[in-house]
């Protein structure tokens, strides 16, 4: 597997919609994004989309595995090869939001974020159908960062 980053218009939509089902949404944050990927056999299995918010700090707005890469460390060698590269950018800052349970929120905390706020009913206003995961709608938004 090879971490690299990208042009963001090379990751395939469907890989996107695994991390976030609103195509309006992703096109709000994929111009101007960095991307990183991760490569197998030159197909993207693997993407983080990360947009600067101002010269320091940078919003992680989308990272996504596809299915049967899933489980595998690729999402977590994928972070980590994001957090240690957006240095060299000028980003001292990392922020994300993310539902406020589920495998997503453990994955993060694993790598060092941390909950910063919450934004409620987030996902309600956000998006036009529910979104549930283990039979429970999401609803809030956790804000997490992490201080490189």
């Amino acid at each position: 597997m090879q971490y690299i980053e990208i042009k963001s218009s090379l990751v395939p939509l469907d890989l996107l919609l695994e991390a976030d089902p609103s195509e309006a949404s992703i096109s709000k944050y994929l111009t101007d994004s960095w991307c990183f990927a991760a490569m197998a056999s030159e197909r993207v299995v693997a993407a983080c989309l990360v947009k600067a918010l101002s010269n320091d700090v940078a919003e992680i707005f989308n990272i996504s595995v596809y299915p049967e890469f899933q489980g595998q460390g690729v999402g977590s060698e994928l972070l980590k090869t994001v957090v240690s590269q957006l240095p060299a950018k000028g980003i001292k800052r990392v922020e994300l939001g993310t539902g406020t349970f589920g495998y997503q929120l453990t994955f993060y905390q694993r790598l060092g974020f941390r909950v910063d706020s919450i934004v409620k009913d987030y996902f309600l206003r956000n998006y036009p159908d529910p979104i549930f995961e283990n039979g429970i709608q999401h609803k809030d938004m956790l804000r997490l960062s992490l201080q490189l």
